[in-house]
Parts: structure tokens; sequence; C-alpha cells
């Protein structure tokens, strides 16, 4: 009973060992809440990684390609089929996209990938990821009625200066007035072809066929077929969409500014759904020629990490492989550069990848789960943590050295109380219990104020997040840096009971030898030096 009583009166009356529970909560809170941050980051990092990527990919070595799709698809379905629970063919390729916004033009690099919208949401959550499509639905290349009232807006203003500048034409300086020997004709100037080659007939890239035509004012470049010219009685909708349709990530036409006002981080578009981009990139086959054509933007494609909201285009399959020449004119195949498949049991594909790696020819194939194709990215961040965790320890474990050294001055100061103990009949494991309770008690107060503290922190780090950011001035968590828009946090109730356990042990540790060194003073010696 009196071993009790010592060390809760010790533990309420000596503020000394105040230092060693803030130590300990300290370290504890702070283990916890990086942990979490650190687990979240990985969540939520798999989970969109795995939504892009499918649980199997198999990659062609070569970007031109394999042709024999359907041969390939039944190769993999008569190898693991019983393991696929969906799959879907997919062409990658490095492109340039070019924005036109205002009177110029914005280009940047980007990864182009043809995809079968309706086979790709079998393999991983795209209707998630789309700005203006109803999650868990089946997307497709059509434009909404938003955008279809938004293009044709824009198309009809296109055309009304178009009409303006055909039959009212600002007036020529006379520096610019030119007389021609021959007369000339009442038709308007043809509209010049930058993208035709020059020839001797042809010096100025001009088409001297083709008059200025409404289409070709709201829709600048044809519809991808370099060279091609359109007859007059050629007619199409300049409203409607065209024939390449584009999935565009969000952060490759959004750029985020402060409000002056408010001093929030808001988000400014310059391409809507609706609007058309230009693509360029290469031809398969040797030599690769350079290629472009134009698409109208469907949607919006935002995962909410940067990396790939910066990054990626998705295009319409078949369109893609007929500007790259991936269709075959005699037999009508169609190339591809990679197959995603689904499992019915991710924990499988290890199993999966072995099986596929010996049905499929190493020198055409490359077979890899969505972690090896990430394997730097997810790798670095394992690292990351694990570095942290150790430095971070190291604070718990600075706080078993306070609580060794508060302990050993209460052995020397109550050197008196402990002979008159002995004296009295406490026994020696008596006496050492007092001082392994006491140290189980600071680190029972310690980790557990640590866990309420860390949970709570953890609960409301955005919050947190923005106040700091308000009395500094200064935004602690930038979204233009780092993956997410907000701080991702994931508990683990088990890492949570082991850190507060690890410091538990530490601070009882930590008092053995004081304990140790208390329990052998002798009564009489005891109270004769004192």
């Amino acid at each position: 009973m009196y071993k009790s009583l010592l060390c809760l009166r010790y533990l309420k009356t000596r503020y000394i060992a105040l230092a060693s529970i803030i130590s300990m909560t300290l370290g504890v809170a702070t283990m916890i809440v990086v942990n979490s941050v650190m687990d979240g980051f990985s969540t939520d990092m798999r989970d969109r990684l795995r939504g892009i990527l499918a649980d199997v990919i198999v990659e062609s070595n070569s970007l031109d390609g394999v042709p024999n799709t359907q041969d390939l698809k039944e190769s993999i379905q008569r190898a693991v089929g019983k393991d696929i629970e969906g799959m879907t063919a997919t062409v990658e390729i490095y492109a340039m996209l070019s924005v036109q916004y205002g009177s110029q033009w914005q280009s940047k690099p980007v990864t182009l990938i043809g995809i079968d919208p309706a086979t790709k949401a079998t393999v991983g959550p795209l209707s998630k990821y789309l700005v203006n499509t109803k999650e868990g639905s089946v997307p497709d290349w059509e434009l909404s009625p938003e955008a279809m009232a938004y293009r044709k807006e824009w198309t009809t203003r296109a055309q009304w200066m178009v009409d303006r500048w055909n039959h009212n034409p600002p007036p020529m300086e006379d520096h610019e007035q030119v007389s021609f020997e021959e007369p000339q004709s009442e038709e308007p100037l043809p509209k010049p072809d930058f993208e035709s080659k020059a020839t001797p007939e042809n010096p100025f890239n001009s088409k001297p066929q083709v008059a200025v035509k409404t289409k070709d004012f709201a829709n600048p470049f044809d519809d991808g077929l370099e060279g091609k010219s359109f007859d007059k009685e050629e007619k199409r909708d300049p409203g409607s969409p065209l024939k390449g349709r584009v999935y565009i990530g969000y952060g490759l036409v959004s750029f985020p500014y402060e409000d002056p006002d408010t001093g929030e981080t808001k988000m400014f578009q310059i391409v809507k759904p609706g609007d058309d981009v230009k693509i360029s990139t290469v031809t398969a086959g040797q030599p690769p020629e350079p290629t472009h054509f134009n698409a109208t933007v469907v949607d919006l494609f935002k995962s909410e990490m940067s990396e790939h909201d910066s990054s990626l285009v998705f295009c319409n399959l078949e369109y893609l492989q007929e500007m790259r020449g991936m269709i075959d004119p005699e037999s009508g195949e169609k190339s591809i550069t990679s197959i995603q498949i689904k499992l019915k049991n991710p924990e499988d594909a290890a199993m999966v990848v072995s099986k596929l790696e010996e049905a499929l020819p190493a020198n055409l194939f490359r077979v890899r789960t969505w972690e090896d194709k990430q394997g730097p990215l997810l790798a670095a961040v394992e690292v990351e943590s694990a570095i942290l965790n150790v430095l971070l320890f190291l604070i718990i474990a600075v706080a078993g050295f306070g609580i060794l050294a508060i302990f050993f001055m209460i052995t020397l100061e109550k050197t008196r109380d402990i002979g008159i103990l002995k004296a009295l009949g406490a026994s020696s494991n008596g006496i050492m219990s007092i001082f392994l309770s006491y140290g189980l008690a600071l680190g029972l107060v310690g980790s557990g104020v640590g866990v309420i503290v860390g949970l709570l922190f953890v609960k409301y780090i955005n919050q947190i997040e923005k106040f700091i950011t308000f009395v500094t001035g200064r935004k602690v968590f930038d979204q233009r840096i780092y993956y997410f828009p907000e701080i991702a946090t994931h508990v683990e109730p088990m890492m949570v009971f082991w850190v507060a356990v690890g410091a538990m042990v530490i601070a009882v540790l930590a008092s053995i030898l004081p304990a140790r060194k208390a329990a052998r003073f002798h009564p009489v010696e005891s109270l004769r030096y004192e």
C-alpha cells in the first residue's frame, strides 16, 4: 500500500518530473502526427496511382506498339483469365499540348494516353477524376449540354466577326496599297494556310481555291489531316466538336492566383470543356514523323495529384491510332502500346505477373504491377517515413534520459527517507518497485496525454495550418508545391498503440538503474550519513 501512496505523492508534488512528462508528451504526439500525415499521403497517393494505372500493366517495349490486339487479349485471357475483373487497351506517347489564350499560344509537354472510356472505367474510377462527369457513371466522349452551349456561343461570336471582316474589311494604309497588273476578282482574299508546305507554285503557303470560311475561324486548324483542303461544298457545323476528343489535366489549363481582396488562393482557368486545343506528337514507324491534330476538350481530369493533373491528357483511342498511323490500311489491325488489367484479388498481382511473363514474349512485352511502375516514388515516401520515425523516436529517448537523471537526483535527496523505510521493514524489492512504479506512472501520463494531443492535432491539422498561415502571413502547406490540395491524414490504431507502449517501456527502463541503487541502500548507513 505504501508503494502506491508514495508513487502518487511524488507524481503530484515533484514538479521536476513535469519536464519528463512534457518531453514524453511531445515525443508521442509528434510521432503520431508525423506517422498519420505520412500514412495519409502514402494511402492517397496509392489510391490515385492505382486508379490511374490498374493492378497490372502489360507494356510493349516500343512506342510504335504491337498489332493484333485481339490476339494479345486472348493470350492474356488464356494465361490468367480467371483472375481478371477488367481489361483495357491504351496508347501512351509523349506529346506537346498547345493552348491559345488571347493572342498567345502556350505549349507544354504532356503524356498523351489514348483510352476507351467504357473499358477504362472497368479497371479504375475514371469518372471520379472527371470534373463534369457524375461519379460512378460510365464516361464517354460526348460534350455535356453546358459545354455544347458554351461552344455554340463562342462559334456564333466568331462567325459574326468573320462576316464583319468579309463585308467590311478595315481600310489599308497608303503604304500598304498594292497595284496589280492583272484585274483581280471581287472574291475575298484566300486565308493563308500556315500549316501547308511552300512550293514554287504556291510560295506563300496559301490555298487560293478556298476562301475564308466561318468554320476556319472558329477552328483555326483542320481536324488533324495535314495538308487536307476542304472544298466549298464540304459543310460542317462550326459548333460541332471535332473528331479528336480529350480529357485534359486540370493543372495544364488552370493557374493559381491570390485574390487581392480576400487573400485566398483561387484557380484561373484558360480552357473549358468545349474549347479546342492543338496536340503535336510523332507517328509510329521508322523513322517517326511529326504529326499534329486538334481536339475538343470534353472534360477536365482532376485527380488532386499535381504531378498527374499537370502532365496527363487522355484522348479517344481510335483517333489517336489514326493520327499516329497505328492502323494497318489493308487488314485494319490497330496497334496499342499497353494493356491495363484489374484483378479480382489485387493481392495476387505478383503471381499474375509471373504467369504473364511466361505466356508473353519478353522481347515484345514488359509486365509490371502498378507498384513496380511507380516504385521510385513509393520507395522515396517509405524511406522518408522511416527516417522521420527514427529521428522522432530520439525525442522519446531524450525524455527517458531525463527520467533517469531525475530519479538519480531523487535517490540522493531521499537517502534518509529510504533508510527510514527500510528500518521500518520495507524490503529492497519494495523500494525498487516504488521507483519502477513511479517511472511507469510518468510514462503512462506522458504517453496518454501525448496520444490525446496527437489525435486532436491530426483531426484539426488543416485548421491549424490555416491559423498558422494567418498568423505568419506565409502559407505552410502550399498546394502549388505539394501533391495534394490539403494535408491528408490516416490514423492507424496499431501505430498509436505501439507508440504509447514504447514510450512507457522507455520510462520504465530509465528508472531501473536508480531503483536498483536505492534498493541497495543499507538502513543504518543511510541514517548515519544523513
